[in-house]
């Protein structure tokens, strides 16, 4: 099964997703470090919308400015602006596969897509 994980590397629960990964068996997994090679606002959405959550739900809070900015209280279109401008806001990692779309925090929500 091809699997995409939008991954940071200094992150644990992005490690340990990749792991899960890396360890079951008939994965192939396209690792993509959003923080330089940021999606797309249209990828973004089409994420979210197969997660089952809004764009304001897959922002990352800690260590960000994003409260301060009002984001989580922002329309669609003006959240996804500001992570594709800043992918530090997208919360991590987020996972394709053909079953569907996890934000696997904690990263035991990736089985659910396996």
């Amino acid at each position: 099964m091809k699997t995409t994980i939008w991954h940071n590397p200094n992150c644990g629960t992005s490690r340990k997703t990749l792991a899960i990964l890396q360890e079951t068996p008939g994965i192939e997994v396209q690792v993509v470090e959003y923080l330089q090679t940021p999606p797309s606002a249209e990828k973004l959405a089409q994420l979210y919308r197969d997660a089952g959550i809004s764009p304001q739900q897959g922002l990352r809070m800690r260590g960000t400015d994003a409260a301060e900015r009002g984001l989580p209280d922002a329309d669609d279109a003006t959240v996804l602006v500001a992570m594709v401008a800043e992918p530090i806001l997208i919360e991590r990692p987020l996972v394709e596969t053909e079953k569907g779309v996890r934000l696997c925090r904690p990263q035991e929500k990736v089985y659910e897509i396996l």
